[in-house]
């Protein structure tokens, strides 16, 4: 698995999604950022779904959660952070918020609970009541 590559498409994705994010729907540029974004969503699904599946019934199993796996994009958020670049010039993003894909867990009972997919590097993360709990899972 090339997870350089995995994490460069979802960085991409990512950051079509903020520039999306910043227009206004009159913008004449908007339709077709957003065709571009959902082709890229559609093709991101198809390389990696394989991938990141297995991993995600991985952590619904540990939280104890029936709720049904959806296709990896199904995580992304809707708006993300991009914090300052790290000594190597990398840029981390942050989640907070009603972000990503709720799910129902025995562990922790009646909160509320999601996962949300983040790049650089790719994981996936635990939002709890807003608040980003716990990383599940990271790429390698």
């Amino acid at each position: 698995m090339n997870w350089e590559k995995l994490d460069q498409e979802l960085t991409e994705i990512v950051q079509q999604r903020i520039q999306l994010s910043a227009l206004e729907y009159s913008d004449e540029n908007y339709d077709d950022l957003e065709e571009q974004l959902h082709d890229l969503e559609d093709d991101f699904n198809e390389n990696y779904e394989e991938v990141l599946a297995p991993e995600l019934e991985k952590i619904y199993t540990k939280l104890k959660s029936d709720t049904d796996v959806l296709l990896p994009t199904a995580y992304l958020a809707n708006h993300y952070q991009e914090m300052l670049p790290d000594a190597r010039g990398s840029i981390t993003y942050e989640v907070s918020g009603e972000q990503g894909v709720p799910i129902e867990s025995d562990e922790l009972g009646k909160v509320d609970m999601r996962i949300v997919l983040i790049p650089n590097p790719v994981r996936f993360v635990l939002l709890v009541n807003g608040k980003q709990l716990k990383e599940l899972w990271k790429s390698r």
